[in-house]
């Protein structure tokens, strides 16, 4: 028997998903090696698939790990993604590669967020960076965007703020985008309210994604930024993070961060 859930069973979470990706059911049917038929009779609710036919189509829909359980629940199956809490002793080997490549990093700034941009883990650089965020930006969990963008965290030592802001904003919104849950969207619509409005772009705009300028001393670090996550996770724990790394942008800022001046 199909299951149901808040969203409609899983014929409504299907749904969802095909229209956030912007695909058709002969498409999905065919990364998923079935009909378009059987398709249309899942979302319909004519037809109940099989475990495995229900793990096909998330996995065609490119759905994160937590929401391949939440259809397969809707389809009445029990989930097949475990979710071990990160201090699990069976993550022990997890943990120890993630502070391996944040002590890697160093001298440059890198930190580990889970799904909702909360802090995991940080490199003594990262904090160096941080400076004088205030206390209250740093009482757990930690919120990565808010200690950058909000007036007591880093925002006014950014110099290209009006338009760096837009930048972690519109990341967050894709994220809140594939990973549905609210506390993202509560999270973009706070930080939308603490930054300038988003700059009309000019003849010479080059997009939001731009290098973070940042105050240093009497000039100016310049960092551009990198996301990394594990792309063969099977638990969701695992399959949330993410790493932020901070890179030089030029040989000033490389040597800054280097303690060469």
């Amino acid at each position: 028997m199909i299951g149901t859930s808040e969203r409609g069973g899983i014929a409504g979470i299907l749904r969802e998903w095909r229209g956030r990706r912007g695909v058709s059911q002969l498409e999905l049917a065919l990364r998923a090696g079935t009909t378009q038929r059987h398709v249309s009779f899942i979302e319909s609710g004519r037809s109940a698939p099989g475990r495995g036919m229900v793990i096909r189509l998330a996995e065609s829909l490119g759905m994160p790990l937590r929401e391949r359980n939440v259809l397969l629940l809707a389809a009445g199956y029990a989930p097949a993604y475990p979710e071990t809490r990160l201090g699990d002793p069976a993550l022990a080997p997890v943990r120890t590669a993630l502070e391996g490549i944040l002590r890697g990093h160093q001298p440059y700034p890198a930190v580990i967020v889970d799904r909702h941009g909360d802090l995991v883990s940080a490199n003594d650089a990262f904090w160096a960076l941080a400076g004088d965020v205030a206390p209250g930006l740093l009482v757990p969990p930690v919120s990565v965007p808010r200690v950058l963008l909000d007036p007591g965290g880093m925002a006014p030592r950014i110099v290209n703020l009006d338009v760096w802001a837009w930048h972690v904003i519109d990341h967050l919104r894709g994220e809140a985008a594939r990973d549905p849950g609210g506390r993202l969207d509560a999270l973009v619509a706070d930080l939308v309210e603490l930054v300038p409005d988003r700059p009309r772009p000019g003849p010479d705009h080059l997009g939001f994604a731009v290098p973070l300028r940042l105050r240093h001393g009497d000039g100016e670090l310049r960092l551009l930024t990198t996301l990394t996550h594990f792309g063969t996770a099977v638990d969701v724990t695992v399959a949330e993070l993410r790493l932020e790394a901070f890179l030089p942008a030029d040989a000033a800022t490389a040597a800054v961060l280097s303690g060469g001046s």
